[in-house]
């Protein structure tokens, strides 16, 4: 279910862009003349990558260049902006490419784990693992 501010003059339209992009997915012929879309003002880096995806996928790239706007379903304009112009930056040519960048930008790093004021673990020894299991499995062997 779509959530939209209410307007309260007479007459008025107002398209959120990213509502319609599910649909225009299963009908990418349409996307040039799909009024939701007429003023939809984004950053020049969209517009090259639909260049790059159509040059790459003929017909088809503007379903991938569609699958890219979907990522604004969740993500920011923003975010998924920094991601596009990354996969612009090193040849990609898949909405996956991009997906993939988006969520490596949100990732957060792992931070190192230290031993530093943890003296209860400095004598803890783990054995090492018997993987003559795994290379029973491996050889299809019985372990």
């Amino acid at each position: 279910m779509a959530r939209h501010r209410r307007q309260w003059g007479k007459e008025q339209v107002t398209f959120d862009p990213v509502h319609y992009l599910a649909l225009l997915e299963r009908k990418p012929g349409a996307f040039d003349y799909a009024r939701p879309l007429a003023e939809w003002d984004l950053p020049e880096a969209f517009a090259v990558l639909r260049r790059r995806f159509e040059a790459a996928w003929g017909r088809t790239g503007v379903r991938h260049y569609i699958q890219v706007l979907r990522l604004l379903e969740k993500a920011s304009l923003g975010d998924l902006t920094a991601a596009v112009e990354r996969a612009l930056a090193i040849g990609a040519t898949t909405a996956d490419a991009v997906r993939v960048l988006l969520e490596h930008r949100r990732e957060a790093p792992v931070p190192l784990f230290r031993l530093d004021g943890r003296p209860h673990l400095a004598g803890v020894s783990v054995p090492r693992p018997d993987l003559s299991a795994y290379h029973a499995l491996r050889t299809g062997g019985v372990p």
